[in-house]
């Protein structure tokens, strides 16, 4: 994985907990792989779905009280577009991850404050800033491991 001057991203753990280490240690790279395009797809799919009929999604933000939501709505959706793109294909990553970072918090911030929500409706709110949270937990990884061998930056890296 990468490398900075001081240590390596993926350690070894201790004796007690490293069964699974020679596992991890020889497939970090895929695996990380993996995980980055699963969570880039989100953001892509959920992006692109919002390209061919914005109207839902704005009346959503209208409904959200984001002022100007139609203006809005299109920089949400082409921020999620590009999110998903930079972490599925490698490329630019930390800034996508920046960006990935940025927008779950801005939406879970509007979206997702639970304990406005009526009784009924407070556990599915709850869910989503949890999911959220862990989203950002996963951003936050990329962005300290960049985009990893299998990447465009990867890639940019070797070349040159």
């Amino acid at each position: 994985m990468a490398r900075n001057d001081t240590h390596e991203l993926i350690t070894p753990s201790p004796k007690m907990f490293a069964s699974a280490d020679s596992f991890a240690l020889s497939a970090g790279e895929v695996l990380f792989l993996i995980g980055r395009v699963l969570l880039g797809w989100y953001f892509l799919i959920d992006g692109l779905g919002k390209f061919p009929n914005i109207n839902p999604f704005v009346g959503y933000v209208t409904s959200l009280g984001v002022p100007s939501p139609y203006f809005m709505a299109w920089v949400g959706g082409i921020a999620e577009f590009l999110v998903g793109l930079t972490l599925v294909f490698g490329v630019a990553t930390r800034y996508g991850a920046l960006l990935g970072i940025l927008f779950v918090i801005i939406a879970t911030a509007l979206a997702h404050r639970y304990w406005q929500y009526p009784a009924a409706a407070q556990l599915g709110q709850y869910v989503n800033l949890m999911k959220n949270s862990v989203i950002l937990g996963g951003m936050v990884l990329v962005f300290v491991i960049g985009g990893g061998r299998f990447s465009v930056d990867g890639w940019l890296r070797r070349r040159g």
